[in-house]
């Protein structure tokens, strides 16, 4: 989960893609940036032009910036790189960076450590390319969409270092530590070459000498299947690694210390319950955090999560005040002060040193909040949560003869992933089926009128539709579902993922409208009412076109043409003069 050799902060939906970068380069890259056909500044500008783009824009489609953070004894934590240098980001910003970029336990972290971190932009941003990477997010699914915050990957290390006080040398980045900024820079400008971060396609991506295979997921990949495993069949010679998946972490790895209690944590992670994990290290915090939000997949976790948080937060007040109930938030946490500070938290998960694969941890037992008073707790879950299900016993058995055969982690990995993807299936799909429910008849969509309203979401009515087309359908497992679903409903994730679904609706509902505009004899229409009103109605139209560009409306290629022939056919039925308006009218 680093960018080795560097801190790099990515922009919310790519900040996840980043991983790519990191699996490239922990396999060690040359010294030395050979360039064909000409000086990199050449080929730069000469591709850049290919692509109609400008110097760094290439780079932005992936990354925000790549810093260097050091320590200062006297001054504390400073960003003494940004690269690229015109990179903005603000005092706030550099901060979090400063101090989000090292370890902040007691446990030393000697020699190397990656991990990773994620806070909120600050207000008022404007993303670079915002319109290009519009274009790009369109495709993606969901739970990559982030656009309001950074995601920083960080490679630390820490070496003893006799001639400074403090006794240890603390900085970021293997290779820089050699080479300095011109390594830096020629990694960036790798990046910079690359080809744009299209969902579904098949990318190949060059950096310091080493070549990534990587296909970004789309929103219409069937959910648990990995489709570049299909592609990589052949042997790809000049390919160094290939990348599964670009966003995943082992997550067998991260539950198998708790994996007895994993569909507990789901049912907590499901329903946006405050959960905090108290983990040795960032690696292990920033790991299990992940580990945690992908575990509802394909469903996106719409609340906040943190997955390194130290007490120099910008929200560390809003997230630590005893004023108020715990927020929605699953944070991850390193500094035993968070022991004491957390302690009125209903759900924490406290972890050891999470073992190399191969090696098993022992299980930890869930135990009552009261028992977490001292900073040396044991590794346990602490809560009073009572799960709303039943426990399911056929893939703990799975997991321990996995344990027993010695499977290789990313085989147990495979096999909890589909478990925890089957569970959410179940789960959601009887909130899809009455929520496809909601959608008017086509039969009602008018040429003449404005699209008819979804109805509304009536909990009642929907858990009356539980009896027969429940989860029962799909899953063995038995327990309070309704129970589940009720909780749920008033969950921030119920409410991000039913304003998705409800946008979607909405805008195939204009679809359907503009296409049934499209088949009306508009011409005729004219015909028989009056100029203003014609005038009025290509005004219409003109803006219809805009808001299916400017909202990607899931419209034919051929509707957006013939309304576009309407609109030009009654224009020229007009006056001169008009015409000569109207032909020029961009609406906004």
């Amino acid at each position: 989960m680093a960018l080795r050799g560097l801190a790099a902060s990515g922009p919310g939906s790519r900040g996840q893609l980043d991983e790519a970068v990191a699996a490239a380069e922990e396999r060690g890259a040359p010294a030395v940036v050979v360039a064909a056909g000409g000086t990199p500044e050449d080929n730069e500008e000469d591709e850049g032009r290919g692509r109609g783009l400008l110097r760094w824009d290439g780079f932005s489609a992936w990354l925000h910036c790549v810093c260097v953070v050091g320590f200062d004894l006297e001054l504390g934590q400073a960003v003494e790189v940004i690269y690229p240098q015109h990179s903005k980001l603000t005092d706030k910003e550099k901060t979090n960076i400063c101090y989000l970029s090292f370890p902040d336990s007691n446990s030393g972290c000697l020699g190397d450590t990656q991990f990773c971190f994620r806070f909120r932009q600050s207000s008022g941003r404007r993303v670079s390319l915002h319109c290009l990477l519009d274009h790009y997010d369109k495709d993606l699914p969901v739970y990559l969409k982030d656009p309001a915050y950074f995601y920083g990957y960080v490679y630390f290390r820490q070496v003893r270092d006799k001639s400074l006080k403090r006794g240890y040398f603390q900085k970021i980045a293997p290779e820089y530590f050699e080479k300095s900024e011109p390594y830096l820079e020629a990694a960036c400008n790798d990046v910079d070459r690359w080809p744009a971060p299209v969902p579904g396609k098949t990318l190949y991506l060059p950096i310091m000498g080493v070549v990534m295979k990587v296909r970004i997921p789309t929103c219409h990949d069937k959910p648990g299947t990995t489709q570049i495993a299909q592609l990589t069949q052949q042997a790809d010679t000049h390919i160094s690694v290939i990348l599964p998946t670009v966003h995943e972490v082992d997550l067998f790895r991260c539950f198998c210390p708790v994996f007895l209690h994993s569909q507990m944590l789901w049912e907590l992670v499901l329903l946006g319950e405050p959960l905090v994990v108290m983990a040795p290290s960032p690696s292990e915090s920033s790991e299990t955090v992940l580990a945690l939000t992908n575990c509802i997949s394909p469903l996106k976790y719409f609340s906040d999560f943190r997955p390194y948080f130290t007490i120099h937060d910008s929200e560390f007040k809003e997230y630590t005040t005893r004023t108020q109930a715990p927020p929605s938030v699953i944070l991850g946490v390193t500094n035993p002060f968070f022991a004491k500070t957390l302690q009125h938290w209903p759900h924490i998960i406290r972890i050891g040193d999470l073992k190399p694969a191969g090696e098993i941890p022992k299980q930890v037992k869930v135990k009552k909040l009261k028992n977490l008073k001292t900073l040396d707790s044991k590794p346990g879950v602490y809560t009073s949560y009572k799960p709303y299900l039943s426990r399911d016993e056929e893939i703990i058995k799975q997991l321990q003869k996995g344990v027993q055969q010695k499977r290789p982690s990313e085989a147990q990995s495979v096999i909890l992933r589909r478990y925890f993807l089957e569970l959410t299936q179940s789960f959601i799909i009887p909130l899809e089926r009455y929520v496809a429910s909601l959608m008017p008849l086509q039969k009602s969509i008018s040429p003449w009128k404005s699209p008819p309203q979804l109805r509304q979401f009536l909990p009642e009515e929907f858990m009356k539709t539980l009896e027969k087309t429940g989860p029962q359908l799909t899953s063995r497992i038995k327990g309070d579902w309704i129970g589940l679903y009720r909780h749920f409903l008033k969950s921030p994730n119920f409410d991000g993922w039913f304003k998705t679904r409800r946008k979607e609706m909405t805008q195939k509902l204009e679809a359907l409208h503009l296409e049934a505009l499209c088949e009306e004899d508009l011409l005729l229409w004219t015909q028989k009412h009056t100029e203003v009103e014609t005038v009025d109605l290509v005004l219409k139209l003109k803006n219809k076109l805009l808001q299916a560009d400017r909202e990607h409306l899931p419209v034919k290629p051929d509707t957006m043409e013939k309304l576009r022939t309407h609109i030009d056919a009654i224009i020229l039925a007009l006056p001169e003069d008009l015409q000569g308006i109207l032909l020029k009218t961009d609406m906004t």
